[in-house]
């Protein structure tokens, strides 16, 4: 067999899309795109959300999600075009020659069955392995991902580990049939720094040992340079620029790669205090409804005005809850909080209006955070008239003033929230809490589930907007870069419990505490080879320990 495993020529996608009041018509949303894809090697695909990183990784099984059609080109899977195979050659091709790892184990494991039959449900099915081969290839498989326990963890159902455990699992899921190619989708987008360090590494590991091809697709050029040996930039379905990491890294040719490479460059330089804080979180201590552990303790922080605290740290450190303990939805047990000079009452449905106007909050997910079955006119509108009565046209003179601000203009009024890009819906609901006239913003994530271009975006816009309207933010993240890019003081989180507090300059500069040296030091850089660095550097302190 040749080296080169997969070819792909020309290869164009569509789908049928159903415009409002419009009829349903075809458009192609892959356009011409080709590349090959040696055993052993590594290709990253890049590019933003609608980019058709996805839709290109799942035509290499022959396969189009959600309607979406492949109407054009070739795709040489094994020295044969698998897009002529028959519908019993591609189920033996699909999760036989070829894998595919999905950006949520958590949403892809079956709840109800444990972790190795799941493991070994497709080299069974496929014929590739008896159930003992199969078990005892998922225990070395275990081994190699570097999970705990390897000989036992199968035995476990999903929710029993961890989301990076979870995670590598389905690497091994993906591994045990001993495919040809795996495609790894987004596999490390939902998890933290520190976690996605190991999970990278026993990719990278697990790929070298078993000489299997990958598509590797993300929108993080960091974290792609780390893992492949060439990249190919996507852009609303055409190739922008293709070549080896080195070359995409270090000399980008496009005008657009040079913007992902060049992302998170934002000089925020660090404001000085104002005398009082608009907020003071005094010794919260606090836990939920029917458990006897404290998932905050004696937590102590400010925010003043016009000024950014970033609040940091890993899944489950208790950032957001400690918004949920500022906003009153989860009263404290211990502690208290001031707020703009006068106590906050912990139970929201008891705070005053002025309380719940002044203090507003950003959700993670806009999608999620919006009424789809209102415009855009009428969820930024709702603030408006609750707080300050306004109706008619005063209303949409300051809706349309709102829109302006966050760079959207004139048209979007009618539109409802299907009709926006993630960006824009993100925007939508900074204008909602603007509409409040706040003295602080709570931004919980708001950046995570966006591409690093529409994120920079939406970043300078805050950091504008803070400027105009002198609003602080508390801004809750597990993303260093974004600290970095618009803090102006940190707290680091762990436990419940902060570990490092100060200006922004004082928490970054040594010496660090372990936790805090783990955290800056798990940021992906831009930069060949990073990875094993970091590895070795923790096998060189870990040896010395």
């Amino acid at each position: 067999m040749s080296d080169t495993f997969v070819k792909v020529r020309d290869l164009k996608i569509g789908a049928t899309v159903y415009p409002p009041g419009e009829k349903p018509h075809d458009i192609e949303i892959v356009h011409g795109v080709s590349f090959d894809l040696e055993k052993g090697k590594v290709l990253g695909l890049i590019g933003e959300s609608g980019a058709g990183k996805s839709t290109i990784g799942l035509a290499t099984m022959a396969y189009g999600r959600g309607g979406v059609k492949i109407t054009g080109g070739e795709v040489w899977v094994n020295g044969r075009d698998i897009l002529q195979s028959r519908l019993g050659d591609l189920r033996r091709l699909r999760g036989g020659e070829v894998t595919y790892v999905s950006q949520s184990a958590a949403a892809s494991f079956n709840p109800a069955k444990k972790i190795m039959e799941q493991v070994t449900e497709a080299a069974i099915k496929q014929g590739k392995f008896s159930r003992r081969e199969a078990e005892r290839r998922a225990v070395d498989l275990f081994k190699k991902l570097g999970l705990p326990d390897p000989e036992h963890i199968g035995d476990r159902f999903p929710h029993q580990v961890s989301g990076g455990q979870l995670q590598r699992c389905m690497t091994a899921l993906a591994l045990c049939p001993e495919p040809d190619l795996v495609v790894f989708d987004e596999p490390t987008t939902a998890l933290d720094v520190t976690t996605q360090i190991d999970v990278l590494m026993a990719i990278k590991e697990a790929i070298a040992a078993t000489g299997v091809a990958a598509l590797y697709i993300t929108h993080d050029l960091a974290v792609v340079a780390q893992v492949s040996d060439d990249i190919m930039v996507l852009k609303m379905g055409d190739m922008v620029e293709y070549g080896t990491t080195d070359q995409i890294i270090n000399n980008p040719q496009e005008e657009y790669t040079q913007a992902l490479v060049s992302v998170r460059s934002i000089d925020h330089e660090e404001k000085q205090p104002s005398p009082e804080p608009v907020l003071r979180v005094e010794n919260i201590t606090a836990r939920y409804r029917g458990t006897n552990f404290d998932v905050l303790k004696n937590v102590n922080v400010e925010v003043h005005p016009g000024q950014t605290l970033a609040v940091v740290g890993e899944s489950g450190s208790g950032k957001s809850t400690l918004a949920r303990v500022i906003t009153g939805l989860l009263p404290q047990r211990e502690g208290n909080i001031r707020f703009a000079g006068r106590d906050l009452d912990p139970v929201m449905k008891n705070r005053p209006r002025e309380d719940l106007r002044e203090l507003q909050m950003i959700y993670q997910m806009a999608d999620t955070a919006m009424n789809p079955r209102q415009t855009v006119g009428t969820i930024i509108g709702r603030p408006l008239e609750f707080y300050f009565g306004l109706k008619g046209k005063a209303k949409q003179t300051r809706i349309q003033e709102l829109l302006d601000e966050i760079e959207l203009g004139e048209g979007f009024q009618d539109r409802y929230p299907a009709e926006l890009s993630g960006g824009q819906k993100q925007r939508v609901c900074i204008a909602r809490a603007l509409a409040a006239k706040p003295r602080m913003i709570i931004c919980d994530e708001v950046t995570s589930a966006l591409d690093p271009l529409v994120a920079d975006g939406i970043l300078k816009l805050l950091l504008n907007l803070q400027k105009i309207e002198d609003v602080a933010f508390l801004f809750i993240t597990h993303d260093l870069a974004t600290v970095k890019a618009i803090a102006d003081s940190i707290a680091v989180m762990y436990q419940g419990e902060v570990v490092r507090y100060g200006t922004k300059s004082d928490v970054l500069a040594p010496p660090f505490d372990d936790y805090t040296d783990l955290l800056l030091s798990s940021v992906p850089e831009m930069k060949l080879g990073w990875l094993e660095e970091v590895i070795a550097h923790r096998k060189m302190e870990s040896a010395g320990n």
